[in-house]
């Protein structure tokens, strides 16, 4: 039934300031960012061994972290465990009356097939259930070209914005040279 634990989803307010404790304090090797689109988040991922510690921030104010992290404030939101046969799992949950969230499996981050468990159910924690589907790599490829076309979009807007303000600043000391000429 149960693999391994494959992450622990930890909601912060900035990525960066939380990676000041988990990359540069800790140790942990930060292997990528991922934008979720369907989560609305944004992702750190920092392999510990066969695991992750998964940093999550909210992209947007309506989303579902958001309204957790403003509800209970930034820590652990989830934890995750991979399972051989999701449809098998969530099948004999139900038939010991555990309350899922998800009663058949949703497509999650980078096309892994997933399913909640209640907190009531677990005493208190949201539990994630996940089975690897042959299309996550294709999916995680994807994802990593388009947040690296909008950080690259990003820094050609900002470059420009640099070289313009650049230019009216030299422009401003020509015409105060101009000036100071005369």
């Amino acid at each position: 039934m149960i693999k391994r634990i494959d992450h622990i989803a930890i909601v912060v307010e900035d990525i960066d300031t939380a990676l000041s404790f988990w990359r540069d304090t800790l140790g942990l090797e930060l292997s990528h960012v991922e934008e979720v689109p369907d989560q609305q988040s944004l992702v750190a991922f920092l392999p510990t061994g066969v695991s992750e510690v998964e940093l999550v921030k909210p992209i947007t104010n309506d989303s579902g972290i958001a309204r957790y992290l403003q509800k209970k404030g930034p820590g652990v939101h989830h934890i995750c465990f991979e399972v051989d046969n999701i449809d098998e799992t969530l099948s004999t949950l139900k038939m010991k009356n555990v309350r899922l969230i998800n009663e058949t499996p949703i497509f999650g981050t980078a096309g892994k097939k997933i399913a909640f468990i209640h907190p009531q159910s677990t005493h208190g924690v949201l539990v994630e259930l996940y089975e690897l589907t042959p299309i996550e790599p294709q999916i995680r490829m994807q994802r990593a070209v388009s947040l690296a076309d909008k950080v690259l979009s990003g820094s050609q807007v900002m470059g420009a914005a640099t070289i313009a303000f650049l230019k009216a600043l030299k422009n401003n000391g020509d015409e105060k040279n101009i000036v100071k000429k005369n």
